[in-house]
């Protein structure tokens, strides 16, 4: 599952990653230059989700977001892009809960 971007006329198809696994829940930030978004792709096991941000022209510049818990997933920035919130399984005690976090986004 890679992640991809498209104008909405089909035009311009871009792969975006190429990170083997499973790469998904995209988001743009909202200056349109990165993209957020759930990968495994470090994972040997195969589902410790973190969140990554990638240039939304398809350039690269991968740089990892978090590194708690084994699932982080779901991003999305507000409108200002100042806050992120996603969901995560930190601080879930032990159980199966996923809890909204939100975060306030220093660039």
């Amino acid at each position: 599952m890679e992640i991809y971007t498209v104008n909405i006329d089909g035009t311009d198809l871009r792969q975006i990653t190429n990170l083997g696994k499973a790469n998904w829940a995209p988001y743009f930030h909202p200056n349109g230059k990165k993209i957020v978004f759930s990968s495994n792709h470090h994972s040997k096991r195969g589902y410790d989700f973190q969140l990554y941000m990638i240039n939304a022209d398809g350039s690269g510049n991968l740089e990892q977001i978090t590194t708690e818990s084994i699932f982080n997933s779901f991003p999305m920035f507000s409108p200002d892009g100042k806050k992120l919130a996603f969901c995560s399984n930190r601080n879930n005690g032990g159980t199966r809960d996923t809890n909204v976090f939100v975060a306030d986004w220093v660039d």
